[in-house]
C-alpha cells in the first residue's frame, strides 16, 4: 500500500510547537502518528525505558516557516497592536498586550457560538462584582448558568494610580482587515466578555490598500467606541460609553502581575546612566 502523507494543519503545527517547547512526553494521538509518518517528530527511548518525542530538523525547518509566515500576515495587526499600546503609555496608562483571561458569561450568550472556548463551570464567588451578573440566576446542578469564556484583548490598559476605584480599565480591539471585523462583530460574547474586564471598549480600525477605511462607525455596535489609525496617528470617530467598574477580579490582578506591561518606562535616575 502507498504511503499517502498527511495534510498538515494547524493543529499539527500548534502540537508541533507544543513538543518543541516541553520536555516531549507523548500523548500517543492520531495527531502525533501523522507528525511521526511525516517525519517532523522521532522518538526517543531512556535508559530508564520511558519515550520521549523529538522535533526533527525537517520539524524544525517547518515551525520556522510557519513562523515567518504568521509574521508576515501578522505584521500589520501587530504593528497597530504596538502603536496603541504605546499610546496608552504615553497617555499615563499601563498596558498589557497578549493577555489570555477567563471571564465569566451567562450561558445563554455563550449559546451559538461554538467556537468559543467554554467550560462548562459554576461562576465563582467573585463574579458577583461584575454587573453584568447581578441579575443573574445561581448555577443549577445539570445545566451551569455561567459558563466560562477566554477573553483576548489586543491591549488592556488601567490607569496608574495607587486607588484601585480609580483604575478605569480599558480594552482596545485592534483590527485591520474589513474581513476579520465583520467575523468579530458577530460575536456578542467576546464584547460582553470585553466590557466585563472593562470600563471602556474601543475598536481601532485601519485602512485597506486603497486607503479607504475598513468599516464605518455605525457598523460598530453602540456600545463600544471608534477609533482610526493612518500614518501612525489615532483619530476619535465616536466616543466609547464609559461604565463604573471600581474593583478587578483577583485572577485578572495575578495575570497583569505575571505577563507585566508591554511598555515598561525607565526610572528618571535610570535613564542617566
Amino acid at each position: 500500500m502507498e504511503f499517502v502523507a498527511p495534510v498538515l494543519t494547524r493543529q499539527h503545527h500548534r502540537r508541533l510547537r507544543e513538543i518543541y517547547r516541553s520536555a516531549g512526553w507523548p500523548c500517543a494521538d492520531m495527531l502525533e502518528v501523522e507528525l511521526l509518518a511525516a517525519g517532523l517528530l522521532e522518538r526517543r527511548c531512556s535508559d530508564q525505558g520511558h519515550e520521549t518525542l523529538r522535533v526533527t530538523d525537517a520539524g524544525i525547518q517547518l515551525l520556522a516557516q510557519v513562523f515567518a509566515g504568521n509574521k508576515a500576515a501578522r505584521s500589520p495587526h501587530e504593528t497597530l497592536v504596538e502603536q496603541v499600546a504605546q499610546a496608552m503609555s504615553r497617555a499615563g496608562r499601563l498596558a498589557w498586550r497578549g493577555l489570555m483571561l477567563r471571564v465569566p458569561l451567562p450561558r445563554a450568550l455563550l449559546d451559538g457560538e461554538a467556537q468559543a472556548p467554554v467550560v462548562a463551570e459554576p461562576a465563582p464567588a467573585w463574579a458577583g462584582q461584575l454587573p453584568a451578573f447581578e441579575a443573574g440566576q445561581p448555577p443549577s446542578a445539570t445545566e451551569p448558568a455561567h459558563g466560562w469564556c477566554m477573553a483576548c484583548p489586543d491591549v488592556f490598559s488601567v490607569r496608574r494610580t495607587s486607588v484601585e476605584a480609580y483604575l478605569e480599565p480599558v480594552v482596545h480591539e485592534i483590527k485591520v482587515s474589513r474581513a476579520d471585523l465583520l467575523g468579530d462583530l458577530k460575536k456578542p460574547a467576546k464584547r460582553a466578555a470585553y466590557l466585563a474586564l472593562a470600563g471602556t471598549c474601543w475598536y481601532v480600525l485601519g485602512h485597506d490598500a486603497r486607503g479607504r477605511r475598513i468599516a464605518e462607525p455605525e457598523e460598530v455596535p453602540a456600545e463600544c467606541g471608534v477609533m482610526y489609525a493612518r500614518d501612525g496617528a489615532l483619530t476619535m470617530a465616536r466616543e466609547a460609553p464609559r461604565r463604573a467598574l471600581e474593583r478587578l477580579p483577583f485572577h485578572v490582578w495575578m495575570a497583569l502581575a505575571q505577563t507585566g506591561p508591554a511598555v515598561r518606562d525607565e526610572e528618571p535616575l535610570q535613564a542617566t546612566f
